[in-house]
């Protein structure tokens, strides 16, 4: 690594400090011209000896709950989030930056995996899935898509199999064989939650969840599923450890369909007690959507049931994927009315708050905790009917005379204009174009 690969990094941190700081993140970018010679060397040793120190791998949980409503006494509820010090983090970053150039430039992961990669999102994993299933019902078959549950997936990445994949199917050997051996043994962690703190233990297993490194190396543990549900006649798609399971059929045939997806699931419950020291895919929290098809019909559709892991899961009217929610018909409504609901509630939280920010500060809670949920998967609203645009436009105008103290009925051209807050219509439009200008420019999974 040069200095300016470093400096480069340095700049390009978080100010966010770890309690296992001894230096501050904006006091190292104060002096990075003084320390940063020392830190190159520092890297480069570590490089060039496949030596990882002892001090960068010892970190501390924090358990963060998963979702509202879960039960706080189990442990599976929460992620457990490690917490690294910064210089672990910053070589991290920086050879995650190597690994990601080196497996993007030889193609060596599958493409169908969205997590951790450059010019990947959860939103371009959502429109490829929907485009697939919207194709296969104009043309008259019937899908069907399974979001299934890989319980712990993190957390019991089995090292010895991740260090010989890593050097049979990926190509990594010699000395950065070692150093990632280095980094995957002698880890330590203690969780740390209000003011109580565990006793320290050793890490036998599992990649850190939070930080740099550990993602990329767990989407390469998990390459092979692709594959195995490819050899079913089927797709699926990751981010990371969310994976949907989804195919297409004639009307005729959809029980043979359910079929072949239970034994996918089966082949991929068999890979993981082969590989890791985990349960099968969880029954109770794996959603299947009911047959996607049109209208007329979803009443000719038999109700075949799916199996995952010996438990039969009844199928849904909808399922919620990476955060958008779709419908039998592939329409938006649930959609629309769980974005809608969530940004009314949002508002009237900031309504108690406005008084107590300057006028900058309230307009960029606004923007953040209302425009990022409306813009989130706002691709789905193509085609929108109107009397649905107008309930998330509703939500825009409710927004713009909250910051400017408007009455109800008071109107909003003027306001919207001096925002410079474009419209429901235009915003889509909006990433649209900007989907289409990425594509185009190699920005995007192809």
């Amino acid at each position: 690594m040069s200095s300016d690969d470093v400096a480069a990094a340095v700049s390009a941190l978080p100010d966010k400090s770890s309690a296992l700081d001894l230096l501050a993140v904006p006091v190292l970018k104060s002096v990075a011209d003084l320390l940063i010679p020392f830190l190159t060397y520092l890297f480069n040793l570590s490089l060039t000896t496949g030596h990882v120190p002892a001090g960068f791998k010892n970190s501390f949980i924090t358990p963060v709950i998963k979702k509202p409503g879960l039960g706080e006494g189990s442990p599976s509820s929460y992620w457990p989030i490690s917490n690294l010090s910064v210089i672990s983090k910053l070589l991290q970053r920086l050879v995650a930056r190597q690994l990601s150039t080196y497996l993007d430039t030889h193609r060596l992961l599958p493409a169908t995996q969205f997590g951790f990669r450059r010019g990947h999102s959860t939103e371009t994993a959502t429109i490829r899935i929907l485009s697939d299933l919207l194709d296969s019902v104009d043309r008259g078959d019937t899908a069907v898509l399974v979001l299934l549950d890989l319980t712990a997936a993190f957390d019991t990445v089995d090292h010895e199999i991740l260090l010989k994949r890593l050097q049979v199917t990926f190509g990594v050997d010699d000395v950065a064989l070692t150093r990632f051996s280095s980094y995957l043994a002698g880890r330590k962690q203690h969780v740390r939650c209000g003011g109580s703190y565990s006793r320290i233990t050793d890490v036998i297993c599992g990649v850190p969840q939070g930080s740099v490194l550990g993602p990329i190396l767990f989407i390469i543990y998990t390459a092979d599923l692709a594959w195995i549900v490819a050899d079913h006649g089927l797709s699926l798609h990751l981010y990371a450890d969310d994976s949907q399971i989804y195919g297409a059929c004639p009307p005729t045939a959809t029980c043979s369909l359910s079929v072949g997806i239970s034994l996918a699931i089966d082949d991929i419950s068999t890979w993981m007690r082969c590989n890791r020291p985990a349960p099968s895919p969880d029954a109770e929290k794996t959603e299947v959507m009911r047959w996607c098809a049109s209208a007329h019909r979803q009443s000719q559709l038999p109700r075949c049931s799916i199996t995952v892991a010996g438990a039969s899961v009844k199928p849904i009217s909808t399922v919620r994927d990476l955060g958008v929610y779709i419908d039998i018909d592939l329409g938006a409504a649930t959609h629309v009315r769980r974005t809608v609901s969530r940004c009314f509630a949002a508002l009237r939280q900031l309504r108690l708050l406005g008084r107590y920010v300057t006028n900058d500060c309230f307009h960029s809670l606004v923007v953040s905790l209302v425009h990022s949920r409306l813009d989130y998967g706002n691709f789905v609203y193509v085609g929108l009917p109107v009397y649905l645009q107008r309930r998330l436009q509703a939500v825009l105008n409710a927004a713009a005379r909250l910051v400017f103290r408007l009455c109800r009925y008071d109107h909003v051209t003027d306001a919207l204009a001096v925002l410079h807050w474009l419209r429901l219509p235009e915003r889509v439009n909006f990433k649209l174009a900007l989907m289409a200008y990425r594509v185009l420019n190699g920005m995007t999974p192809s």
